[in-house]
């Protein structure tokens, strides 16, 4: 696994305010939830074949449907997800 860069983590502790073992938490549990999401968007386009609001390109009668509130378990904790 690639470790991100030390400037990279600097500008992450200063502009996340990071001052605690806490605060570090509470920034990668956010950013973990935000992973999950975009790769489950990311999954949908890919079964889909188009991208959100494009159209142009939607080639099928499959669609999106929205979105349902999950919590998942993870190492993190429970984070709430919109599950499309």
């Amino acid at each position: 696994m690639a470790t991100l860069p030390k400037e990279v983590l600097r500008n992450m502790i200063v502009d996340g305010d990071l001052k605690t073992v806490n605060d570090l938490h509470t920034y990668l549990k956010e950013m973990f939830k935000d992973a999950l999401q975009e790769m489950l968007e990311a999954e949908l386009e890919v079964e889909l074949g188009y991208v959100k609001g494009d159209k142009k390109n939607k080639n099928t009668d499959n669609r999106r449907n929205g979105t349902t509130k999950k919590t998942v378990s993870t190492r993190f904790g429970e984070i709430e997800l919109d599950i499309p």
